[in-house]
């Protein structure tokens, strides 16, 4: 039933000040728009990305990090914008029996090359090719 309507992906963090430097400052990403988050004014964000879909960052007490991926961008070339996320100071996980080269890019699984960033709470963010 939901598969003919648009979605957007939202991620909650523990201060939206922290997380604004994060996710303009090292992904730079542009706000779209900035609105409240319940009674936090200006708590939340809204960044416009590719092909007409957004992501939400939102301020919230029930804020957690998680090691699942909440988040995917799809990039073109991926040793550059892990390159240029890196000289803004993103530093990109590295996980043990994982084969990934020293910029913390390896294999996807079913072809292609993947990446994860973590943002100050510790949501997991993927950046993927199809290279």
């Amino acid at each position: 039933m939901l598969g003919d309507y648009p979605v957007r992906a939202s991620i909650g963090v523990t201060d939206i000040q922290r997380a604004v430097a994060f996710y303009e400052g090292v992904l730079g990403l542009v706000p779209e728009s900035v609105g409240p988050s319940a009674d936090i004014e200006g708590g939340a964000r809204f960044y416009k990305a590719g092909q007409g879909t957004m992501l939400n960052v939102f301020e919230t007490p029930t804020a957690g990090g998680t090691q699942s991926t909440v988040a995917t961008f799809y990039v073109d070339d991926i040793d550059a914008i892990v390159h240029r996320l890196s000289r803004a100071g993103g530093e990109f996980a590295h996980y043990q029996g994982f084969d990934q080269d020293e910029h913390g890019i390896g294999p996807r699984a079913g072809g292609g090359r993947i990446a994860w960033i973590a943002d100050p709470d510790g949501n997991t963010i993927a950046i993927e090719a199809d290279d």
